[in-house]
């Protein structure tokens, strides 16, 4: 007699006391494929398909799984390899068409913290009456993702028919992809990269996820720097090169942004803070630098759709309010409030100052450091919780002068984030402000003062 769970019985529709019939599970051939990549050998097609169809069909055992990506991280994957992998995904999941011929899409490829510019660049595009329909993560590393973010405003779990309402009203959406069945395969295989810290499919989890929501023209950002993903500038062309690629081979208009990404964008980190300075930038305040990214990111979109000067009319757009009043439409149809402030956003109610013990001028703030404070203070799961940055690059401080504020929704959260913070030391100030000649450039950046954006 073999008994099983309850659920499987509910499962399988087999009524108490019923009779089930037990053959061993076959070996799946996804499994000589995988011991063929760790060998070495390049994958057909086919044997790709075979492999992710596996995955989703819960057929490969966990270690089976963190073998492959691994194979995947050592041997590398050739560029029909990569465009197999994003077939594969987009093919095994839900797809959306849109009536429109062109589609429009952003992606970052991640690495610095703050950087809330999906939450300008979608009202910027739709105001301008371009039609981008948003799917984004939540956090895997980071102290927020886009979902994260956007989730302190109004609701991001919609099914695929709330999606389509949404951008027939308004052009627009910012919605969890996770809610949906696009490139379900995608998950499967970041549960595994997450624990190894390695991400040996980001092109293809990149564009699987776009074409499955039926993107025609996307922008990838690239920041760039020393504590970024992509520390040179060769390093980026090549990555871009590989975007452009894949993006032929699918029918996707891609180019590719090369931004700064030495220290994190805008002043907040964390969801509601991150959400309530964007609203803040829309309202013609906040960062320079967040406007002026967002501007730039949203130009080049803008000229992808055959706008002759991109960067102006985006600038236009948020200056006049269009962006702004876009903004609120999209909250009210997802179904958050549409007459929201930022005052109205609630952060922690715990905060801690941190501040100098010196006279100087700020040259390196860490972008890890400045995560991991605003994940121990409990971000995202705690939307309240994350750092706001006082200072940035290039500023002079006196001694006693705040440098960064932590936010906390526990007060044992916050003890925690603290005795990080003084451990970690994100912010590194020169000894003394006079001390104005270059030592060294290489290769650190030092803020820019003309555009954001470095290269297109």
């Amino acid at each position: 007699v073999l008994g099983i769970y309850e659920e499987v019985r509910r499962g399988l529709g087999v009524g108490e006391g019923g009779e089930v019939d037990i053959q061993p599970a076959e070996k799946p051939e996804s499994i000589r494929f995988i011991q063929d990549k760790i060998e070495g050998r390049r994958l057909s097609a086919p044997e790709i398909k075979s492999i992710v169809v596996d995955v989703i069909e819960n057929r490969l055992s966990d270690v089976e799984l963190a073998s492959f990506v691994t194979a995947l991280k050592i041997r590398g994957l050739s560029m029909d390899e990569v465009e197999a992998f994003t077939r594969a995904m987009v093919e095994t999941g839900e797809v959306i068409a849109w009536e429109e011929e062109r589609v429009f899409d952003k992606h970052s490829i991640g690495g610095v913290p703050g950087d809330k510019t999906t939450l300008l660049v979608v009202p910027i595009l739709a105001s301008a009456g371009l039609l981008i329909p948003k799917t984004s993560s939540r956090a895997i590393t980071s102290p927020a993702g886009t979902a994260d973010r956007v989730e302190v405003l109004c609701p991001v779990d919609l099914t695929i028919d709330e999606i389509r309402e949404v951008v027939r009203e308004t052009r627009g959406c910012m919605v969890w992809g996770g809610a949906l069945e696009l490139a379900p395969a995608d998950d499967l295989f970041i549960n595994v990269e997450y624990p190894l810290s390695i991400d040996p499919l980001l092109l293809p989890s990149i564009m699987s996820k776009k074409k499955a929501i039926g993107s025609t023209h996307v922008l990838i950002d690239i920041p760039m720097g020393t504590q970024a993903k992509v520390k040179t500038l060769e390093e980026a062309h090549a990555l871009a090169r590989d975007f452009i690629e894949l993006g032929r081979r699918l029918n996707i208009h891609v180019e590719c942004a090369v931004t700064y990404g030495e220290q994190p964008i805008g002043y907040a980190v964390g969801p509601a803070l991150e959400a309530c300075e964007a609203l803040e930038a829309l309202m013609g305040r906040g960062p320079i630098d967040l406007r002026e990214k967002a501007t730039n990111l949203a130009g080049v979109l803008l000229e992808m759709a055959g706008i002759e000067d991109g960067k102006a009319m985006a600038t236009h757009l948020v200056e006049g309010g269009e962006a702004e009043g876009k903004l609120r439409e999209i909250i009210s149809a997802q179904g958050g409030d549409p007459e929201v402030m930022p005052e109205d956003i609630e952060i922690g109610e715990k905060c801690e100052v941190i501040t100098s013990d010196q006279r100087g001028r700020v040259v390196a703030i860490s972008n890890s450091a400045v995560a991991h404070i605003a994940r121990e203070a409990g971000a995202p799961k705690d939307k309240g919780a994350g750092v706001l940055l006082k200072v940035k690059l290039g500023d002079e401080v006196s001694e006693g002068e705040p440098l960064f504020e932590i936010y906390a929704e526990r007060a044992w959260k916050m003890e925690a984030a603290v005795s990080l913070a003084e451990s970690l030391r994100p912010i590194r100030l020169s000894r003394r402000v006079e001390e104005r000649m270059l030592i060294e450039r290489f290769p650190k950046r030092f803020p820019p003062k003309e555009p954001f954006l470095l290269e297109r």
